[in-house]
């Protein structure tokens, strides 16, 4: 890429945790531009960008409707919200934008399955029909789910006769500070409440969808792709300052994602999560992802992240910042990929190698 590229004009959407961390993420992005934000807090309308997140101001002001996205005339809207806005993603795709987002899509399969849109059709239908009408394209992407499966992936290359593949999670969540994510999937509540596993799955069925990339990937046609889980309970309260969980309470999970084959699991996700250490059972968590592949040959690979020199894990702020930059980078890092290929809604299949690319410093 020659260093005369004029920058991709990006529209970004929400300042939440991910957020938050990539309005500063793109200021020092090489290929990016930020050109305008999309706020839903009324708090936060009229004012700067940089003001919002914490830092100097940035020349942007948050604005509030669709159509001062679609005015600026962006080459990219990121969306980086909890939940997906589909009425704002037809509008802005059929405008001839297009969109990534870190908003609970990777194949489309679970907002199809488990949201319906409003008009009974299918999600991917409604916005693959906004992508032909507007010449757009749509992605979405994240850690996990997302880079985390890829690596998978590639792990796979050298091996022959797969005979079975797993992705891990094994971190500790309490640098995710949103509230409405851990209340949604029951966090602090009893553990023997019986709806917390359906509020488990209703929220991490978007991990299905990575089987469902893997399998695409790998060519293999999976019969169903089964949940399980393991709840941990918290063996005293526990306050974390931004959130609470009294003793007896969910604090801790492991859940299985897996593609099932002739009633044996190939292809799997697994998530294993802490909230604390402090749980009933608990779980040996690793802080890092991890690929094990069953083959010729075998390969158990860990993907670890660290931070930079300098900067200190005990400071929640910036340990909270590490898991917000590989949640939201994998989208930033993909733009000019997706600006480049055609039309229609995109899978991390489908994009090439560079479209998972870093950058090097400026």
């Amino acid at each position: 890429m020659s260093t005369s590229t004029p920058p991709i004009r990006v529209f970004q959407v929400a300042t939440g945790n991910v957020g938050s961390e990539m309005i500063k993420r793109i200021r020092a992005h090489r290929d990016l531009e930020l050109v305008g934000l999309h706020c839903y807090s009324a708090d936060k309308i009229g004012r700067d960008a940089g003001e919002i997140v914490g830092i100097e101001p940035v020349g942007v002001v948050a604005t509030e409707t669709v159509d001062e996205i679609i005015a600026a005339e962006p080459d990219v809207l990121t969306f980086h919200g909890v939940f997906p806005d589909e009425e704002l993603y037809e509008k802005v795709l059929e405008a001839g934008i297009d969109i990534v987002t870190t908003a609970d899509f990777i194949t489309g399969h679970h907002r199809d399955e488990n949201h319906p849109h409003p008009s009974g059709r299918k999600v991917t239908e409604v916005l693959q029909a906004a992508c032909e009408r507007g010449g757009s394209t749509f992605y979405g992407t994240g850690m996990n789910p997302g880079v985390n499966q890829i690596l998978g992936v590639v792990c796979s290359a050298d091996v022959a006769d797969i005979e079975n593949i797993i992705t891990l999670e094994s971190v500790d969540v309490s640098c995710h500070h949103s509230r409405d994510t851990w209340i949604e999937v029951g966090y602090g509540l009893p553990v023997d409440d019986p709806t917390i596993p359906g509020k488990l799955e209703k929220y991490t069925r978007v991990f299905a969808d990575s089987v469902l990339l893997m399998a695409d990937c790998f060519g293999l046609e999976l019969d169903e792709v089964t949940f399980s889980y393991a709840l941990g309970a918290c063996t005293e309260d526990v306050d974390l300052g931004w959130y609470q969980m009294p003793k007896g309470s969910l604090g801790g999970n492991y859940i299985k994602y897996q593609g099932m084959v002739d009633g044996v699991p190939r292809i799997e996700t697994h998530l294993e999560w802490q909230m604390t250490p402090h749980t009933e059972p608990s779980w040996d968590i690793k802080g890092c992802y991890i690929t094990q592949i069953q083959g010729d040959p075998c390969i158990y690979n860990k993907h670890m992240i660290f931070p930079k020199p300098g900067v200190r894990l005990d400071n929640p702020e910036d340990f909270a910042s590490i898991g917000m930059t590989v949640t939201g980078l994998p989208a930033l890092n993909s733009i000019r990929a997706v600006v480049d290929a055609p039309p229609g809604i995109l899978t991390s299949a489908d994009l090439p190698l560079r479209g998972f690319a870093g950058r090097f410093k400026r």
